[in-house]
């Protein structure tokens, strides 16, 4: 097999490791920010119940939680799995592992926090919603950014964990051709995509944290 071939088909499968990734964002860091707010919610069975949430999501293997979400519907409601649930199933299981830690992320940002900056903005005029969103999340994020990004290059190799319920990424790929063809090669070039997808978010990520320098002090 020639290299252009290899090079072509490991491509189709980082499509797919790509789309893993930012569907994962797009949906687990809006969700994560609203588990923060239970977590941190004065309603004590709300709080017990998100406590318990984010214990499950980072106390198990996101792999078996990839299992759980896979064959529920069936072992639940007798529902048949289809292929096309495989895909959402992924998404579903890495969404809501993810949320669990950029939650507790998000929870340790807005704590940090002085009380100062609310009794600031309550003396500007401003009402709570508009607290939180134009003074103290700007200056959350600034601070989580860090941890967001360490959050986000593990996210990218995470996604070859979707090979768990058949979901042909990138890895998934390198292995059946590196089987077929009984070489390591395809696993090298797998290897590289996978450092340059990292070295593109870290350097994503680089430059946010850059944009949000004016918040320093």
């Amino acid at each position: 097999m020639s290299i252009t071939t290899i090079l072509s088909q490991l491509s189709q499968g980082m499509i797919i490791s790509v789309e893993i990734f930012v569907l994962t964002l797009l949906f687990s860091l809006p969700l994560g920010l609203i588990v923060s707010f239970g977590r941190m919610s004065k309603n004590k069975i709300l709080q017990q119940i998100v406590k318990i949430y984010i214990a499950i999501m980072r106390g198990t293997p996101l792999m078996l939680q990839l299992m759980a979400i896979y064959f529920a519907p069936y072992y639940l409601f007798g529902l048949k799995i289809t292929t096309q649930y495989r895909f959402t199933a992924v998404i579903i299981a890495f969404s809501i592992n993810y949320a669990a830690y950029f939650a507790e992320i998000y929870r340790g940002g807005i704590e940090s926090m002085p009380i100062g900056q609310y009794e600031a903005a309550k003396i500007l005029g401003y009402n709570k919603g508009q607290t939180f969103f134009k003074i103290i999340l700007p200056q959350v994020i600034k601070r989580i950014l860090p941890s967001i990004t360490n959050e986000t290059i593990t996210l990218v190799k995470d996604t070859s964990l979707a090979m768990v319920i058949s979901v042909a990424e990138m890895f998934t790929i390198a292995q059946r051709i590196s089987a077929r063809e009984t070489s390591m090669f395809p696993l090298v070039i797998a290897g590289i995509f996978y450092f340059i997808f990292n070295y593109i978010v870290a350097f994503i990520m680089e430059f946010i944290e850059k944009k949000y320098r004016y918040y320093e002090g």
